[in-house]
C-alpha cells in the first residue's frame, strides 16, 4: 500500500459520466482519494453518505473528494443518484488505480479467503504527495477523521 510521503500514483478514470478524469487535472489542490469495495452495499453507501454530508467542509477547504471502485460508470450513475452524492467517482474495472495504491489485498470473511477492495482513503496535497493514510477506514468516520486531520494541520 503507498505510505504518507511517497509520490501519489497518476491514474485516468471514468467518472460517472464517461468522462476521463486524472489525478493530474487537481493539481494546485488537496484531493481526498477513498477507494471502497462496491457500490450500494451497506458499509460501502454510509461511507458515500458521511462523505456527502461532510461534502461542504471539504469544498470550504477547497478539497476533492474522488471515490474509486471497480464497479461500471452506469453503477456509479445509479449509486450516486440514489444517494445525491455530489462529488466524483471513478470506476476502475481493470483495477489500474487499485493495484496502483496497493488496495487490491487478500480478504478474509467468514473464514472463507478471496481478493477485494480494502477500503482507504488517501489524503494527496497540492504537489501530489501522499500527506495522510488511513488503511481499512471506518465508513462512519471516516469523512470526519479526514476534516479533523486537515484543520489541525493548518
Amino acid at each position: 500500500m503507498i505510505q504518507e510521503g511517497m509520490k501519489a500514483p497518476e491514474f485516468t478514470l471514468c467518472n460517472k459520466e464517461g468522462e476521463p478524469v486524472s489525478l493530474s487535472d487537481f493539481k494546485g489542490k488537496k484531493v481526498v482519494l477513498y477507494f471502497y469495495p462496491r457500490d450500494n452495499t451497506p458499509g460501502c453507501s454510509r461511507q458515500a453518505c458521511a462523505f456527502k454530508d461532510a461534502y461542504q467542509g471539504f469544498l470550504d477547504e477547497g478539497i476533492v473528494v474522488i471515490g474509486v471502485s471497480k464497479d461500471s460508470v452506469a453503477s456509479h450513475q445509479k449509486f450516486a443518484e440514489k444517494y445525491g452524492l455530489p462529488f466524483i467517482l471513478l470506476s476502475d474495472p481493470e483495477r489500474q488505480a487499485i493495484e496502483a495504491y496497493g488496495v487490491w489485498q487478500e480478504k478474509k470473511m467468514y473464514g472463507k479467503v478471496s481478493f477485494g477492495v480494502v477500503r482507504s482513503t488517501f489524503v494527496i496535497d497540492e504537489n501530489g504527495t501522499v500527506i495522510k493514510v488511513f488503511p481499512k477506514a471506518k465508513p462512519d468516520t471516516n469523512a470526519a477523521e479526514i476534516l479533523a486531520f486537515l484543520k489541525e494541520r493548518e
